[in-house]
């Protein structure tokens, strides 16, 4: 098993955090990360910060807070992208593939879309007029034991469940689950897409193999009475990047090479929006 594929089925949402501090040198290498992981699929660039609350000032500390939903976290990363066509799934695909690689570095995380305060963030990036930050997420530290109020948090947002494989992969239309054996090599591929994190578990893609091709076409599929919009962040599409991310890091990593590409393929009804094509070659 490779190392990304390992880190992708081992990571979990992170709340609580130890106050062991991130080594420098570690931080040096997230940096890194930063830096190496800026642009996505659709070419949107995405601007990557390191804010560390241990060299802010006090005040300003409390000011960012700890949003109520993760304690003790000193570190994070955060990112702004400037709004236009697939800004929100290059946003979640480049930060997927950080969080990923820095799981394997040994510290935790936590996506966090709706949970903090945005201004306060905006001001540390930099934010112009046209960009927005759509999530953050701690770095750190986990824990040994998870709190009372983190095991409620994962229970209520079903952190530990996954839609099962038949209800997410698909050959030809929506309404025909993809057989496992019929993945092929793609497998491995698929599962870690299917364990990817999403705004609420929701899990809104969905994705339909051609008949006899290894392309991969992935949908979005919507969640009813879902907040699609959270001023000017559309979550969801932020899933879609982190699943696009999932697949090519576990794909790579098993020695399959592809492209994405857009099109106009249809996702076979069911009420569910085409993004892009995984062409394997």
């Amino acid at each position: 098993m490779g190392e990304l594929i390992e880190a992708m089925k081992r990571r979990v949402s992170v709340r609580s955090y130890s106050d062991r501090p991130v080594e420098q040198g570690v931080k040096e290498k997230i940096r890194g990360l930063l830096e190496a992981h800026n642009t996505g699929p659709f070419r949107n660039g995405v601007r990557l910060g390191l804010i560390d609350l241990s060299d802010m000032e006090q005040a300003e500390t409390r000011q960012l807070g700890t949003y109520g939903f993760v304690s003790g976290a000193r570190l994070y990363v955060a990112g702004a992208v400037r709004q236009g066509p697939g800004a929100m799934q290059d946003f979640g695909y480049c930060l997927e593939q950080v969080i990923v690689r820095t799981t394997h570095l040994g510290l935790g995380t936590c996506w966090l879309g709706g949970t903090f305060k945005r201004a306060s963030f905006a001001r540390r990036l930099g934010l112009s007029d046209d960009e927005v930050i759509p999530a953050i997420s701690p770095v750190g530290y986990a824990l040994d034991k998870r709190t009372v109020r983190e095991r409620v948090l994962r229970r209520f947002a079903g952190s530990d469940q996954r839609k099962p494989w038949a209800a997410l992969f698909f050959e030809g239309s929506l309404d025909r689950p993809l057989p496992r054996e019929a993945a092929g090599g793609y497998a491995t591929a698929l599962e870690c897409l299917r364990l990817a994190p999403s705004a609420s578990n929701n899990q809104p893609w969905r994705i339909v193999k051609s008949e006899g091709a290894n392309a991969f076409h992935f949908c979005l599929k919507r969640t009813p009475g879902y907040r699609r919009f959270l001023k000017g962040v559309d979550l969801q599409l932020v899933d879609m990047g982190i699943a696009m991310s999932h697949f090519e890091m576990a794909a790579r990593e098993t020695g399959l090479e592809g492209t994405w590409k857009t099109g106009e393929p249809s996702c076979g009804g069911a009420g569910a929006e085409y993004v892009i094509s995984w062409v394997g070659k």
